[in-house]
């Protein structure tokens, strides 16, 4: 737990506080918007910041950037342009209590919204860098809590490299996507495919499967010519010039050989080519049930 400090805000405790309320309505249990007490711990706030203060562990923070003590950030260590915006809800939580005073805490606090004109975002955060890597010294905001839903009743957009430098006047000279980043492990983060470049790929591998198929089939049909005439063809007898019965062992080979050709290969060439167009159908064309594109979402 954390000890008491300096320059600790109590300019909240008045008619608005949780212990007003307590002693003057001490049944006081939170229904209907009535006031409850629980645990709030005591923010630790700096000269230069101005706090917004609620009953129930709910604050706004006009201040600079800090991460965490006053000594933090850009603001602590006496930075200009850094001027920062902390909405936090649930301080200290699950643990917290009401005799404990607190920093900013990016991790253990219930849920934030914090906007800095120049921070260590990903530092801050202990996000992964991914392919983007960790931004310094730049402006962002970060949202964090247990679940973050964005909803729009229309379109949404998440666009980056709207502008040809950044909030510090530098100059940016490479597009940066987005990363999605599951479990904050970037170990096995790969490019996402482009759907309609990866509809034409399995197209032209589809095509290019169908004239190997072509080509198999015509092989086949010379093949069975060729084995009907090498089945039925005869020698000249040595005695008169007479013809030689056919060999029975060959016809009988060949034969065989003619049947399994037909069974298992110009069969199984027909299949091929009508499997093929089935899966063309159901995946390479926004009318198939199995559509390999979103009908909704694009990226680039």
């Amino acid at each position: 737990m954390a000890t008491r400090k300096p320059n600790v805000d109590t300019s909240g405790l008045n008619k608005n506080t949780q212990e007003y309320e307590a002693q003057e309505n001490p049944n006081a249990n939170g229904v209907a918007g009535t006031h409850i007490v629980e645990p709030v711990p005591k923010f630790i706030k700096a000269e230069n910041e101005r706090a917004i203060e609620g009953p129930n562990n709910a604050s706004i923070v006009l201040g600079r950037d800090r991460p965490a003590s006053r000594l933090s950030g850009y603001g602590g260590t006496g930075h200009t342009q850094c001027g920062a915006i902390d909405i936090v809800v649930g301080r200290a939580t699950p643990e917290a209590t009401t005799d404990e005073y607190v920093d900013p805490d990016f991790r253990k606090d219930a849920a934030r919204i914090h906007i800095s004109q120049k921070t260590d975002v990903d530092e801050n955060f202990k996000l992964a860098e991914g392919t983007i890597g960790s931004a310094k010294a730049k402006s962002a905001i970060a949202l964090k809590a247990d679940g973050i839903r964005i909803i729009a009743r229309e379109g949404l957009k998440i666009v980056t490299g709207t502008d040809k430098t950044n909030s510090q006047g530098g100059s940016i000279d490479t597009n940066v996507g987005v990363n999605l980043i599951a479990g904050n492990d970037d170990s096995k983060l790969q490019p996402a495919p482009l759907g309609q470049n990866l509809i034409d790929t399995f197209i032209g591998m589809s095509d290019l499967i169908e004239n190997l198929s072509g080509i198999v089939s015509t092989f086949l049909s010379s093949q069975q010519q060729f084995n009907s005439v090498a089945g039925g063809h005869t020698h000249v007898s040595p005695f008169f010039g007479s013809p030689t019965v056919p060999s029975v062992e060959l016809g009988a080979a060949l034969t065989k050989a003619q049947m399994n050709q037909t069974q298992d290969c110009t069969m199984g060439l027909s299949n091929l080519k009508s499997n093929i167009a089935s899966w063309k159908q159901n995946h390479l064309y926004p009318s198939g049930k199995c559509y390999l594109c979103s009908r909704y979402h694009k990226l680039n």
